[in-house]
């Protein structure tokens, strides 16, 4: 399916192909608090119109609905339509072993979408290979409700009466969809966002790398200033995460913040505001090098020379011509 039209059925948007630059991030200086990269735009759920009321004669479970097929494959879906149900329902149909999904995730699933009136498909993603990647904060209510608390590697079937999908727009007339439908998806999760950092802690050796401080969510770095500075890439992980793996070329998201080795000061970070959405390959050639192969959920310490960072200083940020620059990335998502 092409993004286009996941974002048109789903009610969601996904910031994908964003220069993810170096100079594109929350500056905490005060100058330029808005990143200039857009991140993740979001359509909140909250933000629908009050809908009518759901059908009094809805359906109160799942049990009428067949699903065959296995986590992956497309799945064949069998309604007794015109059909409805009540409030929005999930049954389990293959339970993961992975991350659970919050309120606030960044995911990656396959999905197969049924209109309960017509027992017909509206929408998928298996036909076109080209799984799905949006926000649980931007998608209609009643999917945010369907796969919050659901686990990585489960395929969930889910059923929302009108007012958790379209009733709010007044339905989806291109997607054939009418004010009171009732919407059934199965939804197989691929990858979910992990944040705060979890997985294996490491212990760190090596007395002449700088210091991770503070609280886990507002982490501070103490670079001691007898030390020289590094002349090859520096990569060390703090947490190993539990996810799938960086890819290069890939999306990432990440929060972070940026150090300047020789005096120690912070340039810049993303902690308490928001996380950086982008290309992987369009960040400096340190963090090509370093995050390729990282998991999600993990924390990352890495120290990058000039020739990797910026070779040629960065003014605007007050990065000086041949500054070793000193990074915490958390990495919270990533997809190719």
């Amino acid at each position: 399916m092409q993004r286009k039209r996941i974002n048109r059925i789903l009610g969601c948007a996904v910031a994908l192909g964003l220069a993810l630059t170096m100079a594109s991030c929350t500056d905490t200086t005060g100058t330029d608090p808005t990143p200039t990269a857009t991140d993740l735009p979001t359509d909140a759920a909250t933000d629908l119109p009050s809908p009518p009321t759901t059908d009094p004669n809805a359906d109160t479970s799942l049990d009428v609905l067949g699903v065959t097929g296995g986590f992956g494959d497309a799945p064949e879906v069998t309604v007794p339509s015109p059909w409805s149900i009540d409030v929005t329902r999930t049954k389990v149909l293959a339970e993961g072993t992975g991350p659970v999904l919050s309120a606030t995730a960044l995911v990656q699933v396959n999905y197969y979408g049924v209109n309960g009136r017509t027992g017909e498909r509206f929408d998928d993603s298996y036909s076109a290979g080209t799984p799905a990647v949006f926000s649980l904060q931007g998608v209609v209510p009643g999917f945010q409700k369907g796969l919050t608390g659901q686990k990585q590697g489960s395929r969930v079937l889910i059923a929302m009466p009108g007012p958790d999908g379209y009733d709010g727009d007044g339905g989806k007339e291109e997607a054939g969809i009418e004010l009171g439908d009732t919407l059934i998806f199965v939804v197989d999760i691929l990858r979910t966002s992990i944040s705060p950092p979890t997985g294996e802690t490491v212990t760190v050796t090596d007395a002449d790398l700088p210091k991770v401080e503070g609280e886990v969510d507002s982490p501070k770095i103490s670079i001691a200033k007898d030390r020289p500075a590094p002349t090859q890439l520096v990569v060390q992980p703090l947490v190993v995460g539990i996810g799938a793996e960086v890819e290069a070329g890939g999306y990432v998201q990440v929060n972070y913040a940026e150090y300047l080795w020789s005096s120690g000061a912070m340039i810049r970070q993303t902690y308490g505001f928001k996380p950086l959405v982008g290309t992987l390959d369009q960040t400096i050639p340190g963090w090509q090098e370093a995050l390729v192969g990282q998991t999600i959920g993990s924390r990352v310490l890495v120290i990058v020379p000039p020739e990797l960072a910026y070779p040629a200083g960065h003014p605007k940020l007050g990065i000086p011509e041949g500054s070793t620059m000193v990074f915490l990335i958390d990495v919270m998502f990533a997809w190719s």
